[in-house]
């Protein structure tokens, strides 16, 4: 695991209900657990605490400490800065502590004067993961005074040494680090703890991961995602168009490639529509959508394109063509069923229903959650690419880890959210995210702006309903 997951599976365990006061409170908790059953009971403790949430980790420990220990609480920094709300409720039930000493260390030259010699154990609370570069005063202080006892008293960091990975760094024993070894790090011994996190978070998607796959890079027009949406027939416009909507609300520009008789009903100012010759595509338009191609990030084909005979044969010859990173789905799935092997060394999401799953794989996906992710990982993995399997829990897979969504309801039986969804994980893809991220996060914008219209309009809603709320769920997302 990965230091950003953190990050992720703590937003994630709120969306299930998992308060940040628990987590905190579970994990000062683990600290003060472990010190004692390795050092005992009736010690001299001082606890070094910041004013983020590692430092309300330490708050917590040091009140679970006090009830066997003589602990003193060491306060780097001004009160005023203590930052979340689960640090300072900490901070406040420590003020009111009588059995617990507090000082508050805002002058670097009075933390260099500290006689630290009468303490058995110091814990380190100072600083946490997102630190980046050398600490800065009044932390870097208490860092040297800290380690002027390493060897002398026991030193025990939370989560990992304060100062780590820079030189000015927390000589600690060890540090006690939640739930997980993080794969970052390296050079110091670890003890992990549990802290209430359930075994869903692995596997399920949240606002966690949309916001890490949200994230917006360039300040110019088209830096933030271009994506080019091919579909539409003689028989249908809307599929293409609602992907393409959904997709316009996230990344900086939309190309939609239809044929000229569907076109001529899309009159849409957001989009950059490219009409070719004729009423359906045929293997003439291969080289010229090719060419469009090179000008964006990601490619979506397969919405309402239909299933002629030289529309299966255009979608084969482009995707073995196409260099971009693609979301097939709808018929551009049955146009793929005879020749999987167009695929071979593509980036590519295909978004099958259960039905598409059957034609593509040769298997119904049926049963349980568990079995129904193993069958779609090991058919990711058969052809080297992300599935995404619709239905009530979307499952999500690119052959090495498995993902679910929990987001959407039965209002979005309706025709057209799954080229809603399309046009999510198309947009997210140009942003630069991985496939297995970009179906995701996909799955779980389309399922909450789902939800989002069903608050406001009971289940009788279009799927342009849900393609018009996805900012909404963008805004929710990051600012959750």
């Amino acid at each position: 695991m990965r230091i950003e997951d953190v990050y992720i599976w703590d937003i994630n365990a709120k969306w299930l209900g998992i308060t940040p006061h628990q987590l905190m409170e579970n994990a000062g908790s683990g600290v003060a657990r472990t010190i004692e059953e390795r050092f005992g009971k009736g010690l001299k403790i001082a606890v070094f605490s910041g004013t983020g949430n590692n430092g309300g980790d330490g708050f917590v420990a040091a009140r679970h400490l006090s009830f066997d220990n003589e602990v003193t609480l060491f306060l780097v920094g001004d009160e005023a800065k203590i930052r979340s709300e689960e640090a300072r409720h900490n901070w406040e039930i420590l003020k009111g502590l009588d059995f617990v000493e507090i000082k508050i260390l805002k002058d670097s030259a009075y933390i260099r004067s500290l006689d630290l010699g009468g303490y058995d154990v110091i814990i380190d609370a100072l600083l946490g993961a997102g630190t980046k570069g050398e600490p800065r005063e009044p932390i870097r202080s208490a860092i040297e005074k800290i380690n002027e006892y390493a060897g002398k008293a026991k030193i025990v960091s939370v989560d990992l040494p304060s100062g780590y990975p820079s030189a000015v760094r927390i000589k600690a024993d060890f540090a006690v680090t939640f739930q997980w070894d993080k794969e970052e790090y390296g050079g110091f011994e670890r003890v992990v703890v549990k802290i209430g996190y359930p075994r869903e978070l692995y596997h399920i998607v949240g606002p966690g991961d949309a916001k890490f796959a949200l994230g917006k890079k360039g300040e110019h027009k088209g830096q933030n995602g271009k994506l080019l949406v091919i579909g539409g027939s003689e028989d249908y416009f809307g599929a293409p168009y609602l992907a393409s909507k959904a997709a316009s609300y996230i990344v900086d520009l939309v190309y939609l490639a239809m044929p000229e008789y569907p076109a001529g009903r899309v009159g849409d100012p957001d989009l950059i529509l490219r009409p070719v010759e004729g009423r359906n595509f045929t293997p003439e338009h291969v080289d010229s959508l090719l060419e469009l191609a090179k000008r964006v990030d990601a490619v979506i084909i397969g919405p309402g394109i239909g299933l002629r005979e030289e529309t299966t044969e255009f979608v084969r010859e482009f995707i073995k063509h196409c260099d971009r990173s693609l979301v097939i789905d709808a018929d551009g799935l049955k146009a793929l069923a005879g020749d999987l092997n167009v695929l071979k060394g593509k980036t590519f999401v295909l978004t099958p229903h259960a039905g598409e799953f059957a034609v593509l794989f040769g298997v119904k996906p049926d049963g349980p959650l568990v079995g129904k992710a193993e069958l779609v990982m090991g058919k990711a993995r058969e052809i080297g690419g992300v599935v995404l399997l619709k239905g009530a829990y979307d499952v999500i897979s690119d052959g090495k880890a498995w993902k679910y969504n929990k987001t959407g309801n039965r209002g979005m039986t309706t025709g057209g959210t799954g080229d809603v969804l399309a046009g999510l994980v198309g947009a997210l893809l140009a942003l630069g995210n991985e496939p297995l991220r970009a179906a995701s996060v996909g799955a779980f914008l389309n399922g909450l702006a789902g939800d989002m219209v069903k608050e406001e309009l009971g289940e009788n809603f279009t799927a342009l309903e849900v393609a018009k709320k996805v900012p909404h769920a963008v805004k929710l997302v990051m600012e959750f």
